[in-house]
């Protein structure tokens, strides 16, 4: 099928869950943040359960052919993910700039980084138990994991972030091994912080995926439209993916009005197009959509675009969201009309 649809990770958590006030007032949490649930710890886990089946289902209802979990269970795309590894102090954190140049908390290196369990393999096992579509799952990258430490064991960056790729990679062969079709890697500190990922990021990138079999993809863009309100109007790090052995690439398009025309530089990569602004909070027409998805067309064969917003949409309003999901899949399908796909 041609121009499949599918989020690019999260969507926006219930408020009866979470506080959704707090989450919008703070940048994205590096360390764990418990006090942003409003459920009871004894409960949290059954309540986050039902709250990812309400999060399958509007993905069904909006006509969506690859589905997410939601990232309902998680106070940020990284911090879950990061959190659960050996050889970090989570009591005494420390500090690192975020990409908008503010201090934040971040987890403080102290030891070897090792993955000790699997983090999210009951994740994928509950979403396939409640959807027959196709699955996504999305791990924080190694590099991005890097930039959000504080390094106090490592003799570099580079070797923090290798170590960091060690558990990624022990991770995605776990998440294909349970159930996910694809598995995407955020990366977004790649565009943050070129002249590191220059350095070592995409070598660290590769090694997360050494060996890996299923269908991976990466994603790169310019941060929550919520919190990094102005865009460049293009990307510092993305033809560089042309080097990674990731099977597809997410990057955004809407909100920065990007030059499709750098699309050319990633051959061989499906293309996850970014179409829907998150800085809007006004619902796209499927016209609209549809016309975002043809600015590609000149650089990108039609079968190789899949259809999705442009980052998460964990900080939308629930019925926003879902009024751009329903957008993103009729515009889809106008565009499928045009080739002749009923």
């Amino acid at each position: 099928m041609l121009f499949p649809t599918t989020l690019v990770g999260s969507y926006p958590q219930p408020e009866w869950l979470i506080d959704r006030k707090k989450l919008a007032g703070r940048f994205p949490p590096r360390v764990r943040a418990r006090e942003l649930w409003r459920i009871q710890p004894e409960y949290l886990a059954e309540a986050q359960d039902d709250a990812t089946v309400m999060a399958i289902k509007a993905q069904e209802e909006a006509g969506l052919d690859i589905i997410t979990d939601g990232e309902i269970r998680r106070e940020s795309y990284s911090n879950r993910f990061a959190t659960a590894l050996e050889g970090v102090d989570l009591d005494n954190p420390g500090t690192a700039l975020d990409r908008s140049g503010h201090p934040n908390p971040v987890p403080r290196i102290v030891g070897k980084i090792r993955r000790k369990h699997p983090v999210e393999v009951e994740d994928v096992k509950f979403l396939r138990r409640h959807t027959d579509r196709k699955i996504k799952i999305t791990v924080p990258g190694p590099f991005t994991m890097a930039q959000q430490a504080q390094n106090d064991f490592y003799s570099s960056e580079e070797e923090a972030a290798m170590d960091y790729a060690e558990a990624v990679n022990a991770e995605i062969k776990d998440l294909f091994a349970a159930g996910a079709d694809i598995v995407q890697i955020d990366e977004p500190y790649m565009q943050a912080r070129p002249q590191k990922a220059e350095q070592y990021g995409l070598k660290a990138l590769n090694r997360a995926l050494e060996g890996v079999t299923g269908t991976t993809a990466v994603h790169i863009c310019f941060g929550y439209a919520a919190i990094i309100h102005e865009r460049p109007s293009g990307y510092s790090f993305l033809t560089q993916l042309s080097g990674c052995s990731c099977h597809q690439v997410s990057l955004e398009t809407a909100q920065s009005k990007l030059d499709c025309s750098i699309l050319t530089g990633l051959p061989g990569k499906a293309i996850m197009l970014g179409v829907i602004d998150l800085s809007d909070m006004n619902v796209e027409t499927p016209e609209v959509v549809a016309e975002r998805i043809r600015r590609a067309l000149p650089y990108v064969d039609a079968k190789n675009i899949i259809v999705a917003p442009d980052c998460g949409m964990k900080y939308l309003p629930r019925e926003v969201a879902f009024g751009k999901m329903r957008a993103m899949v009729e515009g889809a399908r106008i565009m499928r009309r045009e080739f002749g796909e009923a």
